[in-house]
């Protein structure tokens, strides 16, 4: 009897704490976020015959990822709004059906401009997708195991761009730039899974049910994030994260446009490397989310952040094809995987404007990321510096930028979600 009693007593394995409905919850934003990731990295692997067709620059088509990610800013906010507002499921579904449809109906551009245009709105919708998806997602999600869930959740951005590099290594020569984004109305079908098998964080349904019953309901969240209590919380975390993404668009932004410009290599060879780089990000994101829920969130990415200065060194200044391709894709595993931002941002908000505060801190970084790509662009090309140099002083000077970021923000590893309303 004693051996059975303490067989009772052990804690049960962290996959088989969730239940079922946090189950869906977290792979509904999953699927979001995965194929938000496939229509927007697509983009980046055929920016070289878009300039060629349309007779551009790819400083002017690398222009355009900078208008998308502005645009994101909208979609976010909007999206923010909404979900705390009416719950995080109808702008999730809302943000997959917009960036579908776009990305969709760019490849019937008939020049530059309409295309640039329909890109570029196709930012509101992927700015939509990741705040109700990552609150969705974090709320749902028992505090044990977030971290790890979290790198997996944000990870899985790296799956989508595998997937689209696969496409153009497997489908470009087939297929050409406007089928690769004619695939991008597939993830529309995501929807009819979220609108009948999810369902509402429980956090959330309380704690909106309190501001009603209490009278004391949060109507403008935007600006509640930069009242005195949370306002040092959000600056700091604007910070943290504008760094964080303009590290990923130095590093993975002009990679393949890189490699088909300065060496002139074929699709399936510029194609591999940006698939392992990016495999080894997601697990590299599993891991250092694990290691978020041990050695706490901040440490989680500091970490990863400084190895991965060193390592751009190692194969930023050099000219040796393999050594260019090896080191990228070891990247993969550090500067590509400090990206914890679903269980960070979120356990850093009160309920009340979580989907908010995550979705202004996140899409001010990302404004500031789609700064990146036409800035390198035209250090490359228009002064004629070559692309690893640019790519390199951007990459240390942001990566040092998130360390000191995360050394003054506050530490969260292990904090519970609660419906109690934040004091107003």
């Amino acid at each position: 009897m004693a051996i059975a009693a303490g067989t009772t007593d052990l804690p049960v394995a962290w996959w088989k704490e969730p239940t079922k409905d946090q189950w869906l919850a977290w792979i509904a934003a999953w699927l979001g976020w995965t194929l938000d990731a496939f229509d927007f990295t697509i983009f980046l692997l055929i920016m070289a015959p878009i300039a060629k067709e349309f007779g551009v620059s790819v400083t002017a088509v690398a222009a355009v990822l900078t208008f998308t990610l502005w645009l994101r800013f909208v979609g976010a906010v909007g999206s923010g709004w909404l979900a705390d507002r009416i719950g995080r499921k109808t702008p999730l579904m809302l943000s997959i059906l917009w960036y579908s449809a776009c990305n969709f109906i760019a490849g019937f551009s008939p020049t530059f401009s309409f295309l640039f245009v329909v890109r570029a709105a196709l930012g509101i919708g992927m700015g939509a997708e990741w705040p109700a998806g990552a609150s969705l997602a974090m709320e749902s999600w028992p505090a044990r195991s977030r971290g790890l869930m979290s790198g997996v959740l944000q990870g899985s951005w790296s799956l989508g761009f595998a997937l689209s590099s696969l496409a153009y290594w497997l489908l470009f020569d087939a297929i050409g730039w406007r089928g690769l984004l004619w695939l991008g109305i597939l993830p529309a079908f995501v929807c009819v899974y979220i609108r009948y098998c999810v369902k509402e964080p429980a956090v959330w349904v309380e704690n909106r049910k309190r501001q009603r019953e209490q009278r004391k309901e949060v109507r403008a969240p935007l600006l509640a994030i930069f009242k005195p209590a949370l306002l040092g919380n959000t600056l700091t975390a604007c910070w943290w994260i504008a760094s964080s993404l303009m590290v990923y668009y130095s590093i993975y932004a002009l990679f393949a446009t890189w490699l088909q410009t300065e060496f002139k290599l074929a699709p399936a060879v510029v194609a591999t490397p940006i698939l392992l780089s990016n495999l080894a990000s997601f697990g590299g994101m599993g891991f250092w989310g694990w290691a978020a829920d041990r050695i706490g969130r901040r440490w989680a990415m500091i970490i990863p952040a400084t190895i991965g200065c060193v390592l751009a060194l190692a194969y930023m200044l050099t000219n040796d094809q393999n050594w260019i391709i090896i080191g990228f894709v070891i990247q993969g595993l550090f500067l590509g995987a400090i990206y914890q931002f679903p269980s960070y941002l979120s356990e850093r908000f009160p309920t009340e404007v979580r989907a908010t505060g995550s979705a202004f801190c996140y899409h001010v970084g990302v404004i500031c990321g789609g700064v990146v790509p036409p800035v390198i662009s035209y250090f490359a090309v228009e002064q004629h510096m070559g692309f690893a140099m640019p790519m390199l002083i951007s990459t240390m000077v942001t990566a040092i930028s998130v360390v000191i970021a995360l050394l003054i923000s506050p530490e969260t590893k292990g904090k519970a979600f609660v419906s109690d309303l934040m004091s107003h």
